[in-house]
């Protein structure tokens, strides 16, 4: 039978439907060119924010009508989305013509439900906290030259608007012994990039060794690769792993360091356990001692109660820290966080508030990009689109090249900048 998977949410999500692709094809299912030609439709949701999940069930319904018309097409609802408590059944009552829901911990049972096709054992979600994070796993990986590598599940953090505890369980962390080897595998196999991955990496522990060790050990071997890892959480960044990654060649200077807001009162509401003035000193520290680095970050707007106080303290902390790249989201309640209970703003007033952020931040981000003309700077080609090559400086910065010569996707290359556009760079390879 062939497959197809529609993956919503985060990197994490995507390294999932890559294990959900590992498991089909070791069990005899082939990948189809699309939704069309897929005997097996499986859904890999997110739910936290509302526009993931509203755009997964708005795609789930417009199955409808053909799984009328075919009953041979199986529909699978997998992820986080269905971890939220009773949305399981919601979605059995309102969607029926759904064969399978799984939970994030029971994707294995995924094959066999397949074959059983039985809807009376298609529903298998677990709300407790177990996860065998060193369960062996088969992955299609299809994301070269990069490859992601989980290092830890779940999160312990708790942010008032979040629903990622909930549905994904408390943090459990993989063996670095488990992790090393997995990530020789793949350097041995030729990927150069390798992304960990986790809900806070910087909280990885298992039994005394934590991230910055984890990240030493990973960044010892003379192969030449890139290691990046996301996400990050402010309160746990700390100087020994800025001194990890200045003292490494392999480990990109690319930081992704989620703030949210700018306003200290906000940032209390949220749950978030720093206060502006500490992110401001450990992105300084960020900039002073690692060279070259740039910091991208999260940022919300329209959370309960913010004021245009609040919102301004935001709009400095965009000046204050110069971002490469912001990702800027207005607030949604997410049912079962303990903000869905705290008053909602307007409609009116985040729309105006995400307006200027983005604004203010695009006139940073095109700022950082032009400091960049004239340099000479090193990509790894990772996919090509139009006739250009596109690449990734160490740094994080995207740029295309015109294709010239004999250079593909995964070499490294020198590249000269001409120009920018915004978060994305255009040069000419070296020596052409």
């Amino acid at each position: 039978m062939r497959y197809h998977i529609i993956t919503y949410g985060c990197q994490m999500n995507v390294h999932e439907s890559e294990k959900i692709a590992g498991l089909l094809k070791k069990h005899g299912h082939k990948e189809g060119v699309g939704i069309d030609d897929a005997d097996i439709i499986v859904f890999n949701t997110c739910c936290i924010r509302d526009t993931a999940e509203k755009r997964a069930l708005g795609n789930i319904g417009a199955l409808k009508k053909r799984k009328n018309a075919d009953k041979n097409l199986i529909i699978a609802v997998v992820g986080c989305m269905t971890q939220q408590k009773g949305f399981a059944e919601k979605l059995r009552a309102v969607y029926p013509f759904v064969d399978i829901i799984l939970g994030t911990n029971n994707l294995s049972l995924l094959p066999r439900l397949i074959e059983l096709n039985d809807k009376k054992n298609a529903v298998k979600i677990e709300q407790d906290d177990t996860y065998d994070a060193d369960a062996p796993v088969e992955t299609f990986r299809t994301s070269y030259p990069n490859a992601w590598v989980n290092i830890m599940y779940g999160c312990n953090n708790f942010c008032s608007y979040c629903i990622v505890p909930y549905v994904r369980g408390r943090e459990i962390s993989r063996k670095p012994a488990d992790i090393l080897a997995e990530i020789s595998f793949l350097l041995d196999g030729g990927y150069k990039e390798i992304t960990l991955l986790g809900q806070n990496v910087n909280s990885y522990r298992y039994e005394s060794f934590d991230f910055k060790y984890l990240l030493s050990k990973i960044a010892e071997t003379d192969k030449k690769f890139r290691l990046r890892f996301m996400t990050s959480h402010p309160k746990d960044f700390n100087r020994g792993v800025i001194d990890v990654i200045k003292s490494s060649k392999n480990i990109c200077k690319h930081i992704h360091l989620p703030a949210q807001s700018g306003s200290d009162r906000i940032l209390k509401l949220m749950n978030r356990s720093y206060t502006s003035a500490q992110y401001i000193d450990l992105a300084a520290a960020i900039y002073d001692n690692i060279d070259g680095a740039l910091l991208s970050t999260d940022l919300m707007v329209g959370f309960p109660t913010e004021t245009e106080e609040d919102f301004d303290c935001t709009l400095g902390l965009v000046e204050r820290c110069n971002f490469s790249q912001a990702f800027t989201f207005v607030y949604s309640p997410r049912a079962g966080t303990a903000s869905a209970n705290m008053p909602d703003l307007s409609a009116e007033i985040k729309k105006s508030r995400i307006t200027r952020l983005i604004k203010a931040q695009n006139k940073v981000t095109k700022a950082v990009s032009d400091g960049f003309k004239g340099k000479t700077l090193e990509i790894l080609i990772e996919d090509e689109r139009d006739g250009r090559l596109v690449g990734r400086t160490d740094n994080g910065r995207l740029v295309s090249v015109e294709k010239s010569g004999g250079q593909k996707i995964g070499d490294f290359a020198d590249v000269k900048i001409l120009s920018s556009k915004s978060a994305s760079l255009e040069g000419v390879f070296v020596g052409e």
